[in-house]
């Protein structure tokens, strides 16, 4: 959130206290965690760390694949999805699963910013990979968190069978406030 423009860098990043810190880490083993997970991102080429006298080294971020290329926003690549800066501030990225946040963010680009509850059809849903346990377990966990509601409604017309659905609608709003600790 700190290189958003070109040449996507940091010239003053903060130094391992300050990540450690901004991070939420232990303060005994912050700093080196965060030395070395520097050095491991610059050793595979996701970052570029330029040293500087007196201060800590300047990031360049490079290509997200790992080739030591340019870097380029997600959203120049095609697809993209956005979420809430609250998301990562107010803590829903620690208190959520990953099977949660997964979902969160297939349901946001599945539903393509739409207010009004949605059917997903079972092709959409398998384009993301997850499976129908995990769709039901993170489903479940965001429901029970307020971040989405999942009603029933009839899918079909006069000429054809009609089922029951699941129609899911995001409730993004919940993320300006803390997440349930529980």
């Amino acid at each position: 959130m700190m290189a958003t423009r070109q040449p996507f860098d940091l010239r003053r990043p903060p130094g391992p206290n300050g990540w450690t810190q901004m991070l939420a880490i232990d303060p005994k083993t912050g700093p080196r965690r965060v030395a070395s997970n520097l050095k491991w991102l610059a050793d595979h080429q996701f970052i570029d760390l330029q040293p500087q006298w007196g201060r800590p080294s300047a990031i360049t971020l490079l290509s997200a694949t790992g080739d030591g290329g340019v870097y380029t926003q997600p959203r120049e690549d095609g697809r993209y999805v956005g979420m809430p800066i609250a998301f990562w501030t107010n803590g829903w990225l620690l208190q959520l699963s990953p099977t949660a946040i997964a979902l969160l963010f297939a349901l946001r680009e599945a539903l393509g910013g739409k207010s009004e509850p949605q059917y997903i059809h079972t092709a959409k849903r398998q384009r993301y990979g997850l499976s129908s346990d995990t769709w039901t377990k993170g489903r479940k966990e965001l429901e029970a968190q307020g971040l989405l509601a999942v009603k029933r409604e009839p899918q079909g017309d006069f000429y054809d069978f009609m089922r029951l659905r699941n129609a899911y609608q995001l409730t993004l709003g919940r993320l300006d406030g803390p997440p349930s600790w529980s």
